[in-house]
């Protein structure tokens, strides 16, 4: 990544604060990051880093870190307390991470999201579109979580791959699956954007 490339991704980490939120909770529940490090399979070392702002977590491992600490990953997205039972966000107003390439084998390579509903509280759907970069199938990032996951193929080419399966998803395809069963995913010949739905159950 260059320079320039490097400090707009930190400084775009940097506003959305999700590591703040992420220190803040964990301190109100009286945790050591060792304690969640044990929770989630993540480093302290990258838990930190998260903490800081320096490293931003991609969707898997923002739901294995919320899980840790007893939140929905929409607890860090949004910025109002109350309560809503209806919710629109205009296309200007999402919120999320906006061109980051991660070089860490606890975070993965190449990976853009954005939250589609982070005003509504105590949801169990989690919607997202997501940019995924190409990457070489020896880089695919295998992550696994609580819950079911459907993914709809905007524009572009995905590769999904499991432990025993693999299929290519053009644009207008979709996959549903298990989000327990460890899986990857990848562009396939240039960056390819989904909308991507988390179902976390309480």
């Amino acid at each position: 990544m260059s320079p320039d490339l490097e400090n707009k991704v930190k400084d775009e980490v940097a506003a959305l604060n999700l590591g703040s939120k992420i220190r803040n909770l964990r301190k109100q529940r009286a945790m050591t990051l060792q304690e969640v490090s044990d929770a989630t399979g993540l480093s302290k070392p990258l838990l930190s880093q998260v903490e800081n702002n320096i490293a931003a977590p991609p969707i898997a491992t923002l739901i294995k870190i919320s899980t840790a600490l007893g939140v929905k990953i929409s607890h860090f997205f949004r910025e109002q307390n109350h309560e809503n039972r209806v919710v629109v966000v205009k296309k200007d107003q999402r919120y999320g991470i906006k061109k980051l390439s991660h070089h860490n084998k606890e975070m993965g390579i190449g990976y853009r999201y954005e939250s589609l509903a982070y005003p509504m509280v105590g949801k169990q759907m989690e919607p997202f579109i997501a940019e995924i970069e190409p990457r070489k199938e020896q880089e695919m990032l295998y992550n696994d979580h609580k819950g079911e996951e459907f993914l709809h193929v905007m524009e572009g080419t995905v590769e999904f791959k499991s432990s025993d399966q693999t299929h290519t998803l053009e644009m207008g395809d979709s996959i549903y699956f298990d989000s327990s069963i460890p899986h990857a995913l990848r562009g396939i010949g240039g960056t390819a954007k989904s909308l991507v739905v988390i179902f976390t159950p309480k």
